[in-house]
Parts: C-alpha cells; sequence; structure tokens
C-alpha cells in the first residue's frame, strides 16, 4: 500500500466541531483498498467467510420473503446497500485488531464491537432504519405511479428484460431516486461507521466528517461508490452466493479507506 505521507492534508472547519484532518487521495487508491481488504480477509477467512454467509442468507431471506411484493422486494434488494454500513463494523473490528497485530478475536467477539460507542452507534443504525423505511415507501409510491395495471406480479417478472423495456419510465425514475438516496447514504456513512468504532466521537462529528472526506475526495469517492455497488450487484445477480465472499471482501476494504482518508490521532 502506499504511505500516507503521500498525500496532502485538508483541515475542515465547522462550527463548534473539532473534526480530524482529512486526506486527500488518488485515483489509485481505492483498488489499494480492495487488495488491502482481500489481504485482510485472506488473513482471518474463517471469521470473514462465517459472517459473509449469515450476511448473505440474511439478504437472500428478506429478498425472497417479499418475491410476491414487488415493490418491497426492489426496496430490500436495493435498501441492503443502505444497511450494509452497520452489518459491515463486524469486518471493521476484524481488520482493526489485524492492523495492530492484535490475536484475532473469538467467533461472536466482533458482533460486540458496538460497545466502544454505543450511543452514537446505536443513533447511527435508526438513521439508516429510518432512511430504509423511506426508501420502501418511496418504493411503492414509484411502483404505484408507474406499474399500476401492468399485471406484474413478482420480482422476477419486474426484473425480466420484457418488463425492463415495456417500462423505461419506472426504470429511470428508479434509478434516479434510489441513486440521490445512495449517494446521500453513502457520503454520510463512509468514513463515519468505522471512525464510530475506532475513536470516542459523537454522532454529528463522524457524519460531518464522513461527508467532508466524500466532498474533497469527491471522483475518487464516486469511483468507490460505483466499484462496491458494481460489486453488490455481482452478489445479488448470484442469488446472493458470490456475496458470502463479497460482503466481507468490501468491509475489510471499507476499514482501509477509513484509515487513508482520516489523519491518524
Amino acid at each position: 500500500m502506499s504511505t500516507h505521507t503521500e498525500h496532502p492534508v485538508f483541515h475542515p472547519q465547522a462550527a463548534r466541531m473539532d473534526l480530524p484532518a482529512i486526506r486527500s487521495v488518488t485515483f489509485e487508491q481505492p483498488f489499494h483498498w480492495l487488495r488491502a481488504g482481500a489481504q485482510d480477509m485472506a488473513k482471518a477467512w474463517p471469521l470473514s467467510l462465517f459472517y459473509g454467509v449469515v450476511f448473505a442468507l440474511l439478504g437472500y431471506g428478506l429478498v425472497h420473503a417479499a418475491e410476491d411484493k414487488p415493490h418491497l422486494a426492489m426496496a430490500l434488494t436495493s435498501g441492503f446497500l443502505f444497511i450494509a454500513p452497520v452489518l459491515a463494523t463486524v469486518f471493521y473490528c476484524v481488520s482493526h485488531r489485524l492492523e495492530h497485530h492484535h490475536k484475532l478475536p473469538s467467533l461472536f467477539v466482533p458482533l460486540l464491537s458496538w460497545r466502544a460507542n454505543p450511543a452514537s452507534l446505536g443513533l447511527f443504525a435508526l438513521t439508516l432504519v429510518f432512511v430504509l423505511s423511506v426508501w420502501e415507501r418511496l418504493s411503492a409510491i414509484l411502483v404505484g405511479l408507474f406499474l399500476n395495471g401492468s399485471g406484474i406480479g413478482g420480482l422476477s417478472e419486474l426484473l425480466s428484460l420484457s418488463a425492463v423495456q415495456q417500462h423505461t419510465d419506472f426504470v429511470l425514475a428508479y434509478l434516479a431516486f434510489g441513486g440521490m438516496l445512495a449517494l446521500m447514504v453513502f457520503s454520510f456513512s463512509v468514513v463515519s461507521l468505522p471512525m464510530l468504532l475506532h475513536r470516542k466521537v459523537d454522532f454529528a462529528t463522524a457524519l460531518v466528517t464522513s461527508f467532508m472526506a466524500t466532498r474533497l475526495n469527491f471522483p475518487v469517492m464516486l469511483l468507490w461508490g460505483v466499484l462496491i455497488a458494481g460489486l453488490v450487484v455481482i452478489g445479488m445477480a448470484t442469488d446472493f452466493i458470490a456475496m458470502a465472499v463479497i460482503f466481507p471482501w468490501l468491509g475489510h476494504a471499507s476499514w482501509h479507506a477509513y484509515r487513508e482518508l482520516i489523519e491518524r490521532e
């Protein structure tokens, strides 16, 4: 990996907030984060794969439980990206230990990583649940507006090539609203959750720091978001089978993104 001293550092200012310095990163860095994430996964493969399988099964169960309700199934499928940062805290915990050459935790210890900052992490989780509920209602409205009377009765029908070609207006509207919401969630969560686990900071400071890191490195962070979304789509396209590997890989990589974007204490 590249050294941290190579990158310029910004010192963002916010009213009554003591924000950490933020590094400027290059377009090569997201690929370095993926490589570092793969290395962490290889070192801790039993833990990583165990939680990868658990979360893949969770995603599969949620999506297929709503198979006969297209708007709900689509909301849960795309909403998986919204709640993924909370689930990924187990991988942040493992990567943090590997970084400091600590002994790997036992199987269920990563689930308790929230105890490092319970109030702020709990508030963040509630915020993401609220965003997911808003997205579910918005999905229902879009389906009602564009697909009412179309005869589509399930997710598989909705995602078929013929349905996509016949309802291009719905696809474009869904991607537009979903993309804006996903960009908002990404900008406020890409740094904040690992930061809440790693430092004794409050909810607002973590969110503002994440937003500033995204804004100051917007082209690179946009590339990082596209890489994440692309890999998640591959995982979902395999009926969540590949997600068992992709999810922990991205979780570990996200820890390294945080460590390179935020100046170390």
